[in-house]
């Protein structure tokens, strides 16, 4: 049964924004669809260069130390080391314990720090340790924050106090942007999932990202068009663009250019770059470095082409 359509309230001016009900037949086949479509060898190399810039290279492991995140930072300035012409990634993205080592290995570079705070990835402590914990991290260099939906709050029915941490986390980011975990896996329905978006955004989100990729049910493409779908009516209603990332089990460069087309179908050229769209990955870049690497060879490279996380 389709959810009825509902009102979120918008920001502090007590206006409110709609959430229309979704589809779920048209959007499962209009995914699918999408899903065919190919890229010819003339643009290959053009979308696998954005897919990098698109990227925000991640560790988020327990055993993570300053040297691992060194090195990752390495890789996200130069993907490539025989390659110049390969762009960096748009952010590398850690814990915030490791923020300031981040900061240090990226510097005078395009690469932005992010960090996951308040509490991930549950999102399950008081609200003021989550702001703490996201102020802290702001404190250490952090670029962009990106928490989790209080998803015990929003199942339950409380989605004022969803929405409210999110405008007290978006507050506490100061200028840091602010990218908002559905964690859509959990969710249950498409309809909830266009609710969370539109919730999030309302709040303040500068992004809406699919999922902390800490659980089996992560980004998919009805998924990820469904959150596209309510970026495109929040812009409509409130004039106001929001940032999309596709994050949990995106692993090849194929996979990568279908969520490329589900973003330019849905969304327009003016998303495809990495102000308004990433990918959260930590293995994806190696598939990409290798299809570069036979765009320009012709033959693939064996696995000691790239390096090992």
């Amino acid at each position: 049964m389709k959810m009825p359509t509902s009102n979120i309230t918008f920001g502090k001016t007590g206006s409110s924004i709609k959430v229309i009900p979704v589809d779920e037949v048209s959007l499962e086949a209009r995914a699918a669809s999408l899903a065919t479509r190919s890229i010819k060898t003339s643009s290959k190399k053009a979308a696998l260069h954005l897919t990098i810039r698109c990227i925000d290279l991640t560790t988020l492991e327990g055993a993570d130390t300053p040297e691992k995140v060194a090195s990752l930072c390495q890789k996200a300035k130069r993907p490539d080391p025989s390659n110049h012409d390969v762009p960096s990634v748009a952010a590398v993205c850690v814990y915030p314990e490791m923020v300031h080592h981040a900061v240090e290995a990226t510097r005078n570079s395009k690469v932005k720090v992010a960090s996951v705070a308040g509490a991930f990835p549950s999102g399950l402590s008081t609200i003021e340790a989550r702001t703490a914990d996201i102020s802290d991290a702001v404190k250490r260099g952090a670029d962009e924050i990106d928490i989790v939906l209080n998803r015990s709050a929003f199942l339950s029915g409380d989605e004022q106090r969803a929405f409210e941490e999110i405008v007290a986390s978006k507050d506490a980011c100061g200028e840091a942007h602010l990218k908002v975990i559905l964690e859509v896996g959990e969710l249950g329905s498409y309809d909830k999932i266009r609710q969370a978006s539109m919730l999030a955004m309302a709040a303040g989100a500068d992004f809406i990202k699919t999922s902390t990729g800490k659980i089996p049910q992560a980004s998919s493409l009805p998924r990820v068009l469904c959150m596209a779908e309510a970026v495109r009516d929040f812009a409509y209603q409130t004039n106001i663009s929001v940032g999309i990332k596709a994050a949990g089990g995106i692993r090849t460069a194929k996979q990568a250019w279908h969520y490329l087309v589900v973003i330019g179908e849905t969304l327009g050229s003016e998303w495809l770059n990495p102000e308004m769209f990433r990918i959260g990955a930590s293995g994806l870049l190696n598939d990409v470095l290798l299809q570069l690497n036979r765009l320009d060879s012709g033959s693939y490279s064996g696995p000691d082409y790239v390096t090992v996380d």
